[in-house]
């Protein structure tokens, strides 16, 4: 799964498979925590991750979520900037 960026000690990851299942979604790991976190809405879809952490998540999606649903689409990697 390729890493499409990291702050904070949190990657940020997304699948590259047709199987791979809708909403359009991205992994998150952070520390002893992971969770998919769906790209259109920021919700949690499975797993847990502290609220900080969840927070932080939210606020690099909205700055770059039509890059990430465009990655979905295309299934074409791309490293994204971290939060600064």
């Amino acid at each position: 799964m390729p890493e499409i960026t990291r702050f904070y000690g949190i990657v940020v990851r997304m699948y590259f498979q047709q199987s791979e299942h809708n909403p359009p979604h991205i992994h998150v790991i952070c520390g002893n925590h992971a969770a998919a976190v769906e790209i259109k809405t920021c919700r949690i879809l499975e797993g847990i991750l502290p609220s900080g952490v969840l927070n932080h998540v939210r606020a690099w999606i909205e700055i770059y979520r039509e890059e990430l649903q465009l990655m979905w689409d295309s299934q074409e990697f791309k490293k994204l900037p971290p939060i600064e």
